[in-house]
């Protein structure tokens, strides 16, 4: 929506020159611009065209004004087909929720049984305690990595981009297995001043690189690489128009970054970090080559042990939804608190959601996201003059 169209509020003329009969003067509608030599013109509002021109058929057809207090009945929209896919999905989603219900082979009772057992709970807890370590280390990692990438230095460039390269040319699996097995490569492990004999630290490789080590390598290093070009991405996301000006204003750089770049970042981030974090959460089950004992290797030792694969399959399935569902609320929040800035109202939580349908007339965020355009539209239709801040 813009403004279109110019008006001359000069004295109409009638046919062949005849002086045109006096007509009731119409309701001024538009916003008034006085030229230097003494003309008014108003703007009114119209369509704007895919090529910018104005829609004249709209605009000279403006919608008529009606008098104030007239009663507008409002038509609901009909979405027939709406109705068509909702009724499908519902009868597809019974026929699963019955299947899972009436099949006695899904073993609900055995589910039951090992869902909270104490094996299968400290193979949860492994879960989590990789998930934090590995989340944690490979992000930090990252962000040193991404810094690195966008520094002006060749050489950190360089090294920044062939470790991105390498780890995310490799698989997972394979990653473990060469940490797991780094003895064989290197019988000690020392810490000191390189081409010196100068030793801080030394200790068998054997020793240092267990199985919890080498997983936390493994997850760490490989999930370093993809969050470094994450947050590279979150990085560039932000106009560099934006820095120059603050740089302008004299605010020093660790301003700039901390208070300009980073919640702005953070927007382009999270959504990419969330999924690469319910990833690692799913990854650690490729930890069982390693003997560790996470919860998919747990369920595989009962189930070797009691012949019921799919029930304890079912069961470890069961705790990744908990786990990624609590990711994603998680991530919805945290979304929400850095969109402020972005949006001009934050979108409702879910508890709003639920409010507002079950009270007839209270859906404040969802109105009020509307509420500028209903103004102009209600301006145009009393025909009353709308006002200038509510202009695109």
């Amino acid at each position: 929506m813009s403004v279109i169209t110019n008006t001359p509020a000069g004295p109409p003329e009638g046919v062949l020159g005849q002086p045109a009969e006096p007509q009731k003067a119409a309701p001024a509608t538009g916003f008034p611009t006085t030229f230097d030599d003494g003309t008014e013109h108003r703007h009114s509002l119209g369509l704007l065209t895919a090529d910018g021109e104005a829609d004249s058929a709209t605009a000279d057809s403006a919608t008529p004004a009606l008098p104030a207090g007239a009663d507008l009945r409002v038509v609901p929209a009909r979405h027939p087909w709406r109705w068509v896919g909702t009724v499908l999905v519902t009868i597809l989603v019974a026929a699963v929720a019955y299947s899972l219900a009436t099949n006695p082979r899904w073993e609900w009772g055995v589910v039951a049984q090992w869902f909270t057992a104490q094996s299968v709970v400290n193979g949860l807890l492994e879960t989590l305690k990789l998930t934090v370590i590995a989340g944690t280390l490979g992000f930090l990692l990252g962000f040193v990595l991404a810094l690195m990438r966008l520094s002006a230095s060749p050489l950190l460039v360089g090294v920044a981009w062939t470790f991105s390269w390498i780890f995310r040319s490799t698989p997972l699996l394979v990653q473990l297995l060469l940490w797991y097995n780094l003895g064989y490569l290197y019988e000690k492990i020392s810490l000191g001043i390189p081409f010196t004999d100068v030793r801080f630290f030394e200790a068998s490789t054997t020793t240092l690189i267990s199985q919890f080590a080498a997983a936390v390598l493994g997850l760490s290093l490989n999930q370093a690489a993809y969050s470094a070009e994450i947050i590279r991405g979150g990085i560039l996301s932000v106009d560099a128009g934006q820095l120059e000006a603050a740089a302008a204003l004299g605010i020093p750089a660790w301003r700039r970054n901390t208070r300009i770049v980073l919640p702005q970042a953070m927007r382009a981030i999270l959504p990419n970090a969330f999924n690469e974090i319910i990833g690692l959460v799913k990854g650690t089950s490729v930890v069982y080559v390693l003997a560790y004992s996470e919860l998919f290797y747990t369920v595989q030792v009962i189930y070797n042990r009691t012949q019921q694969v799919l029930p304890l399959l079912l069961v470890a399935t069961l705790w990744y939804v908990v786990i990624t569902s609590v990711l994603s609320v998680a991530q919805y929040y945290i979304e929400r608190h850095y969109s402020r800035g972005s949006v001009r109202n934050l979108p409702p939580t879910p508890w709003q959601r639920i409010r507002a349908n079950l009270t007839p007339g209270r859906r404040p965020a969802l109105q009020s996201a509307a509420q500028p355009a209903a103004r102009i539209s209600n301006d145009r239709t009393t025909g009353q003059e709308p006002a200038r801040k509510d202009l695109p």
